[in-house]
Formats: C-alpha cells, structure tokens, sequence
C-alpha cells in the first residue's frame, strides 16, 4: 500500500547535502519519483517511506530502503528543543485532560487541590497570587471544588476573621486517585524510556521549570491571567 509521505537525505556532486521530503496527497508512486532524481547529479542516501525501492535505472545502484514511516514532521524541526516540547506537552495535556474530563474537572482543579495538598490551607488571594490567576477566575475554580465535595471554606484557627481554603477527606482522596491516574498517563508517553532516564529526564524538566517559573515578587507585579 502507497503511503503519502517520505523522506531522506540527498548529495550532489560537490558534497553538498540536501533533505529531501516528499508529501502527497493521494497515492503516489514514490519509486518512480526516486528513480528520476537517482537519474540526476543527485546521490540519494537514507530515504524512509512507502513505495520507494526497486532498480534505480540508470542512476546509482538501488539502496535498502527502511521500513515504512507515515511521520509528517520534517527532520530538521526534530533539532528544535522547543519544538519537541511543545509537540509532547501538547500530547501529554491532551491525556491530563482527558483524565479531569472523566471526573468533571479541568487543570486548574487539580492545580489548586495539589497546592492545598503541598502547603495546606490558604486563603483564596494567596492561591490567586501563587497561581497567577484572575481573584474572579480563581473563586469559581474554588466554588466548582466546593460543590462536588473536594474542598471546603471555613474560618482559619490561627485568625477567626480570614477565611481559607482546604482540602477535605473526599478531596485528599480523590487526589491521591487522580495522582495514581496521571502516573499511568506518564508511563504511556513515557514508553520509551526506562527508568534511568525517565528520572533523568524529569529533573532535567524540574531544572528548566525552575528557570522559567516566575518569582513569587515577580508574580504581585504581574497581571494576572485569566483560568484555561
């Protein structure tokens, strides 16, 4: 079966090196269009896709093709560190999301439960300024939490008149379940890797997050930005 891409890389006759990507929108005889350019003054090297092979005519000798790829990314993005970040946490968000849907929260939920979980009860402009939201956007998160049972807004012990957030029983456990969730969500994207590297790779995470996260100063100066 004809797939609609492939790609490799070419020389000419000076040494000079060339990707090459063909895309097509219908089935598309691809060692037919090879066998013109193998014709050329192009040397043809480490060509992936679908339909590629067989005699090259009259041009260099046939070369073993490798096994099928359908992948519509061009080689060189795969260079971009940025790039594969946002095409992996793009995947990774759409899997969290997935995941809140089920239960009938969004990632801010989540967001401010862990944050009550790490450092207990907070009043809510304490969670507007660490979470950099909107104080409006933030009380709805609170009152979406407050409605199904996973927090609750009562006087603070230490101080009769501020009134805080905290986590309930049913929230501490719908918590440590959805945390049990998003771990097997992380064993699925992170397939590839073993362990060594998967811990590897998440404090090479937590170091760039540490380079990108505002300062708590930073964050009073900021607007803040409306909830996802």
């Amino acid at each position: 079966m004809e797939q609609p891409v492939v790609s490799g890389v070419a020389h000419d006759l000076s040494g000079a090196t060339f990707a090459v990507v063909g895309i097509a929108s219908m089935p598309t005889d691809w060692a037919k269009v090879f066998r013109s350019l193998a014709n050329t003054d192009l040397t043809l090297d480490s060509l992936t896709g679908a339909g590629v092979g067989g005699d090259a005519g009259a041009g260099p000798p046939a070369r073993t093709i490798p096994p099928p790829s359908q992948s519509m990314t061009p080689p060189s993005v795969l260079d971009l560190n940025a790039y594969l970040m946002h095409v992996i946490g793009r995947a990774a968000r759409r899997r969290l999301t997935e995941k809140l849907e089920a239960r009938g929260l969004r990632l801010w939920h989540l967001t401010v439960m862990a944050l009550l979980a790490d450092l207990g009860p907070q009043m809510k402009t304490a969670l507007a300024t660490r979470l950099a939201m909107n104080a409006s956007d933030l009380v709805k998160v609170v009152n979406d939490l407050v409605r199904v049972g996973q927090v609750d807004c009562v006087r603070d012990d230490a101080d009769r008149r501020r009134v805080v957030v905290r986590l309930t029983p049913e929230g501490e456990t719908s918590l440590r379940s959805l945390s049990a969730e998003i771990a097997r969500t992380d064993d699925e994207i992170l397939a590839p890797l073993d362990a060594g590297e998967r811990e590897q790779l998440a404090s090479l995470l937590r170091r760039v997050h540490g380079h990108l996260e505002p300062a708590p100063a930073d964050l009073a100066r900021e607007r803040p930005r409306s909830s996802p």
